[in-house]
């Protein structure tokens, strides 16, 4: 690291207030070192953003607000793992004899719901809901539902038919749409978990070395000054 990067960090309030020689140079202590050693473990697993400002926060002496930044994290990821795990539940469900989607022209919003036995205002609700995503005739303005919409419609009734809700569908179907597919999914929710664990790993290691700075502040802060 140069040393204009950690005269950065101190100007950006990451460091604690450092104190200047006679001469104007910045004296860094052990605990300067290990304020920058807990910045750089934060910002692998809460990004620089977050990580600046929890080291601000901490050096302002608010720690509810690090606290909070801390927790705001670790929610965001359960809820990220969450839904990969939905992802990975709804795709082990889905029956491998699923009925090939249509070929040639594009099925109306009736012959979609004969075909599924359905009722077509379920499939409206399924559009409204982020799960189907029909093309509009631009003469008639009806709904057209192509091969690829034929497919998630069919995918969304089996995960209906195991209880999942509308939600959950949508998400499910969003990541099978990112992928490109069922096996490119497979291979995206591997993946996806590797990344997951590696984001856990870093947040547990950037708040040991907050823990050791934190420690480290309160005894420097308890220790008597010279008189």
């Amino acid at each position: 690291m140069s040393a204009q990067a950690v005269r950065n960090y101190d100007d950006a309030g990451i460091l604690p207030p450092t104190e200047r020689s006679e001469t104007g140079y910045r004296r860094y202590t052990p605990l300067h070192a290990q304020a920058l050693r807990a910045f750089l473990a934060l910002r692998r697993g809460h990004g620089h953003q977050q990580a600046m400002e929890l080291m601000r926060a901490v050096h302002r002496g608010d720690l509810e607000s690090a606290y909070r930044l801390i927790d705001t994290a670790h929610v965001a990821l359960l809820a990220e793992r969450d839904t990969r795990t939905e992802s990975a539940t709804a795709l082990g469900t889905l029956s491998t004899t699923t009925p090939a989607t249509a070929n040639g022209r594009p099925l109306t919003v009736g012959e979609l719901a004969r075909r599924l036995g359905v009722h077509p205002a379920t499939l409206r609700t399924w559009e409204t809901e982020g799960i189907l995503r029909p093309k509009r005739n631009r003469a008639t303005g009806y709904r057209e539902y192509g091969p690829d919409c034929v497919r998630d419609a069919e995918i969304a009734r089996q995960l209906r038919r195991g209880g999942y809700l509308l939600s959950q569908v949508a998400r499910f179907l969003d990541s099978l749409r990112e992928a490109g597919g069922a096996d490119a999914l497979t291979a995206f929710l591997d993946s996806w978990q590797d990344r997951l664990t590696t984001r856990s790993r870093n947040l547990l290691a950037g708040a040991a070395q907050l823990d050791a700075y934190l420690t480290m502040l309160d005894r420097t802060r308890q220790r008597p000054s010279a008189t």
